[in-house]
């Protein structure tokens, strides 16, 4: 609703302007603590007006003309900015929509194809808490696109080729392989076990020298062994990502790319653009005009293409597919990716929007799977899920087993979904237990503790005769100013989605989320909703509730966390 109420006040200060004889790609318009929305135009126009800013922005505002049934209320000056707020038909606007649009309020405003890769862990171990980060913003960004109305495909890209997958391959050939656990956490006892060896008898390198050249030559024997490892893991892996909530549409393997000749064609392009040199017996890449001291790597000593190489292949691949590309990638990607981009660019090619985030860790310490030191992203599942299942238990003893079960899952998927999603990309962060599943703190329980109280409300009042949702109501009776700050509140949802889908950052649903739940508590708290003496204004403060729950589960599952009815 708010970007409709943008649009009005973007078209009135466009044709208040013309009338003026004045024209601008920029109406300055931002957020402000004394209106819905302010611009600055009369700055950015006196010079070309020959007046002082003060006296522009009166003329504007003067020779604004609104139509029947806009969305704008109140216009006026202060100084040189000019401050707007929205009409009472907004508000009665957006509560009507949220009622018949429901969990479609707030999207499907953009178009386009979009393809996401996002997780792309090496299939050598289950993903431990330094890769869920990656799997949390990618999943977040899908859905976030998705709800602005793009047409979204999700991929895992799988390194099916890499020495660690070599080193897999050969480990299963050495040890044997428990079928008793989780596949991923199999393979991973295998893998350490073999770096063990490696450690111990450097002369074994050789052998994983060899693998990586006879899967790259064609080998089916070697390839077969190599597809085994990878799937094993993949399926232990899809399995954790699933228990998140997190789903890819797409798995293409990195050997498809060498099979199909694409890595081949590549490299001739690169070549081709006279930016290749032999060092000393490996092909490099001169990047040095788009900023890059560094050479980029494409082709070993002994011919075998890198990971790199294969990305190539995979991201023109990409972008003959859809309308845009974009990765999500930790920080120690960050030169790589600077110049996969240049050389796609160097070539022609599309090339990836990335986004970079900083790594998310326990106060534990790092983590390595090659050393076996980690925290698996079951474990630290499992242990949420015990935690949040204590809490569910002190709060709600009489349930039984199955209810604290279910809204534990709901709850503690969530708690780690939002703690990690909350903070911008760009910065690191540390995953706190305690602070993730306090209910006081303003996370994620506090947000569904919140759908689930608007879901009690109703279903009281309900109960009790006093609600009817087929009712027609009268939302111009929501007058109160907690009412009216919740409502506009939901209606800026659009623009919420809008801002995160233009910047692909997902950490502002997280805080608008909790903004949402907070005025929701605040509404209720401050005026009498079942006990309203009036029916109709009971009705249409029961009508708002329901708002509040519609908007606060879309929010909710937009984060890809769980909206319990009942906590």
């Amino acid at each position: 609703m708010f970007l409709e109420f943008e649009r009005q006040v973007t078209e009135a200060l466009d044709n208040a302007l013309k009338s003026l004889g004045y024209e601008t790609d920029d109406l300055g318009l931002e957020p402000s603590q004394h209106a819905d929305i302010a611009s600055k135009v009369a700055f950015r126009l006196a010079a070309q007006a020959k007046c002082n800013p003060k006296e522009l922005a009166d003329k504007i505002v003067a020779a604004i003309e609104l139509p029947e049934g806009s969305l704008i209320g109140d216009i006026k000056t202060v100084g040189p900015y000019i401050n707007i707020d929205a009409g009472r038909n907004y508000v009665d606007n957006t509560v009507k929509t949220i009622l018949e649009e429901k969990e479609n309020f707030g999207g499907n405003f953009c178009e386009g194809k979009i393809l996401l890769e996002h997780t792309s862990a090496n299939p050598n171990g289950p993903l431990h808490v330094g890769h869920i980060r990656n799997s949390i913003i990618g999943d977040t960004l899908v859905r976030i696109l998705k709800k602005a109305g793009y047409e979204v495909e999700t991929q895992y890209y799988v390194n099916d080729m890499g020495r660690q997958i070599a080193i897999v391959s050969w480990a299963l050939s050495l040890f044997e392989f428990d079928t008793s656990k989780k596949p991923d956490h199999a393979i991973a006892d295998v893998y350490i076990k073999a770096n063990v060896i490696l450690n111990e008898e450097p002369d074994k390198v050789a052998e994983i020298d060899k693998r990586m050249q006879l899967v790259e030559s064609g080998d089916e024997e070697t390839i077969k062994s190599f597809a085994e490892a990878v799937e094993f893991a993949v399926t232990g892996i899809k399995q954790t990502l699933l228990r998140m909530n997190v789903s890819h549409d797409n798995f293409p393997h990195e050997s498809g790319f060498i099979r199909s000749g694409a890595v081949s064609r590549i490299v001739e392009e690169i070549k081709a653009t006279g930016r290749t040199s032999d060092d000393n017996g490996a092909l490099v890449v001169d990047l040095a005009d788009y900023g890059f001291e560094k050479t980029l790597v494409i082709q070993r000593t002994d011919g075998t293409s890198l990971y790199t190489t294969r990305d190539l292949a995979y991201h023109e691949w990409k972008g003959e597919r859809a309308d845009r590309m974009i990765d999500v990638l930790g920080a120690d990607h960050k030169l790589i990716s600077g110049q996969l981009k240049a050389t796609l660019n160097a070539i022609g090619k599309k090339e990836p929007e990335i986004v970079i985030f900083e790594f998310v860790s326990l106060p534990e310490g790092s983590m390595s799977t090659r050393r076996g030191k980690f925290i698996s992203a079951d474990d630290l599942l499992d242990q949420i899920e015990e935690r949040a299942y204590a809490e569910v238990d002190k709060r709600r003893p009489e349930m039984d087993d199955e209810f604290k079960k279910e809204v534990a899952s709901m709850v503690g998927i969530g708690a780690v979904r939002y703690d990690i999603v909350k903070v911008s990309p760009e910065k690191s962060t540390v995953f706190n237990w305690e602070e993730a599943l306090d209910f006081e703190k303003q996370g994620a329980p506090f947000i569904q503790y919140s759908h689930a109280r608007a879901c009690n409300i109703l279903k009281k009042a309900e109960e009790e005769g006093k609600w009817n949702p087929a009712e027609e109501i009268d939302p111009s009776l929501l007058t109160e100013d907690t009412e009216v700050d919740l409502i506009k509140k939901m209606a800026s949802f659009d623009s919420i989605i809008n801002i995160c889908a233009r910047d692909l950052k997902p950490h502002t649903i997280a805080i608008y989320a909790r903004e949402l739940a907070d005025a929701f508590n605040q509404f209720y708290r401050f005026v009498p909703v079942v006990s309203a003496e009036e029916d109709d204004i009971r009705a249409s403060r029961l009508a708002l509730v329901n708002c509040a729950k519609i908007v606060l589960a879309n929010a909710l599952d937009t984060l890809g966390i769980g909206a319990p009815e009942s906590m």
